[in-house]
Formats: structure tokens, C-alpha cells, sequence
């Protein structure tokens, strides 16, 4: 009974976590030419909208707080066993374009990209990863459906941010106790690292010299991977598709700018300038400069009425 109790009031925690907070600010990536342009072993980087996300913001300084593997269709996948064993966590269509990702609460699940559509997202390339190794990345991936998501590694990462020395023996992280990593646990960012490690492929290895100068490799730990690592990373293409492209508008002077004077802080709530501070800014920058027809003239710029 009490047992029972425990799990729910875990899943009512779980759920005020991971609920989705409404957001007023549209996402800055094409999402459709994104789906067109992303292939099978390729990492997407989300920037999630829910109270967990903003709990890993604050913990890894980024705002990327969830990843997901991009798989491909069905059909992109060589092995039919692998075919059919998806086939077993998701019932959609066959011609969908599928993920796999660990969620707080759900485990190592497969679904659909379009969930992000909604979303502001990224991708993160392997660079030079051949069509073999991709296929291994995401049959190590599928093999992981149905695993729980420890949610203990998020605690053990914020442990890294305070001095070990200083923290009472109970808090110290036990990520690195042998009973640590169990396959039956793990997290988002954790599993595409476990993934790309079975085929050698470097995120972000530990380098170190030997003492005859020679450059060696070694891996690190997977435990400690994040969503960021994947965008900081030396060997992922970071691959952006912004709802509103250079190349389509020709050149950035043609992007549908708003009024003059007005800006938006981060709650994107607007904030309109003094007309005295907005004449100084652009009388500095075009202090000695020539004056481009192109450029707005600092004595035609007015604050925007309230």
C-alpha cells in the first residue's frame, strides 16, 4: 500500500515535469526543410519547453535540454528484424519519419519527428559517418526501446558544479560505484553517446599525450554527455534551417524587419528605447563611416507610440 502510494505521487512529480509549457515565441527552424534534409544517424538538439528542461538548462548552461536520433523510415532501415521490432513499440505509419529518445517517465521510447514541429531544433551531423556505422548507431538505438530513464544522472551531473571534498558522503554522486550505468537505465543524451561509442565514433573524447609525444584517444565517459556536447563537438556538423534563410531572401537588408525602435526582452515582452539613446547608437556606429543609402537615417528615427 504504501508502495503504492510512492509510485503515485512519483508519477503526479514526473508529469509536472514533463508537461509542455505553452510558449508565445514561434520556433526558429524550418521544421519542414529540416525533415527533408535530415538523414538516418543524425542527432536533433531540442530546446524543450517543460519544468525538467529548464531544471537542465541551469545544470548544463545551454539551451539545449533534449536529444533525439533520427532513425529514418522504415524502410532506410537494412535489417527486417530490426524492421519488426520497431514495429512492436510504434504503430504508425510506415512512410513516418521516426526517432528514438529517452523521456522522463516513458523510457526509451520510438516516435514520430513531427512532434517537434513545433519546436526549436538543430542538427547535429556525424562528420563522415559511414552508411554501415550509421546503420550500427541506430540498430544499438532500437535495441534500447523499453528501457527506463534514470533520472538519478541528472541529479549526478549537477553534483559535478560543487566541490567533492566539501559535499556529505550521502550526496556524493555514485555515478561511478560499480553498480553505475546499469543497461536497464539511462537517459537521453547517455544513449546516442553508448550508440556512436559502439562504432568508435568520437563526441568528446579525453586527449592525451604520451611521452613520446604521440596524441592518444580515449573515451569519455558516456554517463556524462549532455545535449550541448553534441553542438560543441569537433566532430558533428552543426546544420541549421532557419524559418527565415539568407539564401531565400537574397540578402539579410530584405529580412521583414519590424518597426524601427522596438525590441523584445528574453519573456518577449517588447521594450522601446528612449528616442535620444536610439539617435546616440546610430550616430556612433556611423561616426567617420560614409553614409550607405541603404542605412536608416538616425534623424528619421522615432520611438514607436506607445
Amino acid at each position: 500500500m504504501a508502495m503504492q502510494l510512492i509510485n503515485s505521487l512519483w508519477d503526479r512529480v514526473i508529469e509536472w515535469l514533463t508537461t509542455e509549457l505553452d510558449s508565445h515565441q514561434m520556433p526558429m527552424s524550418d521544421f519542414d526543410r529540416l525533415r527533408y534534409e535530415i538523414r538516418p544517424g543524425d542527432v536533433i538538439l531540442v530546446e524543450g519547453r517543460s519544468r525538467v528542461s529548464e531544471i537542465i538548462k541551469t545544470i548544463t548552461l545551454s539551451n539545449w535540454t533534449h536529444s533525439a536520433l533520427y532513425i529514418g523510415r522504415l524502410h532506410n532501415i537494412d535489417d527486417p528484424v530490426l524492421r519488426d521490432y520497431i514495429q512492436k513499440f510504434y504503430q504508425g505509419e510506415p512512410d513516418d519519419q521516426l526517432i528514438i529518445e529517452s523521456l522522463l517517465g516513458q523510457g526509451t521510447i520510438v516516435d514520430s519527428i513531427s512532434k517537434y514541429r513545433e519546436d526549436h531544433l538543430r542538427i547535429c551531423r556525424p562528420t563522415n559517418l559511414t552508411r554501415n556505422d550509421a546503420q550500427k548507431v541506430v540498430a544499438y538505438a532500437i535495441n534500447q526501446l523499453g528501457t527506463y530513464y534514470h533520472v538519478r544522472q541528472i541529479f549526478d551531473l549537477a553534483r559535478f558544479f560543487f566541490p567533492y571534498s566539501v559535499l556529505p558522503r550521502r550526496w556524493r554522486s555514485s555515478l561511478f560505484e560499480h553498480n553505475a550505468g546499469a543497461p536497464t537505465h539511462t537517459v537521453c543524451s547517455s544513449m546516442m553517446a553508448e550508440a556512436f561509442s559502439s562504432v568508435h565514433f568520437p563526441i568528446l573524447p579525453v586527449l592525451h599525450r604520451d611521452e613520446d609525444g604521440n596524441l592518444k584517444l580515449y573515451k569519455r565517459n558516456t554517463k556524462l554527455i549532455t545535449p550541448k556536447d553534441f553542438d560543441y563537438s569537433p566532430y558533428f556538423d552543426v546544420i541549421k534551417y532557419p524559418i527565415l534563410d539568407f539564401d531565400e531572401l537574397a540578402i539579410y537588408r530584405k529580412m521583414p524587419w519590424g518597426k524601427d525602435g522596438v525590441i523584445f526582452n528574453d519573456n518577449n515582452e517588447p521594450f522601446i528605447p528612449a528616442p535620444d539613446n536610439i539617435k546616440e547608437s546610430v550616430k556612433t556606429k556611423n561616426d567617420g563611416v560614409p553614409d550607405d543609402p541603404n542605412d536608416v537615417d538616425d534623424q528619421n528615427i522615432q520611438a514607436v507610440p506607445k
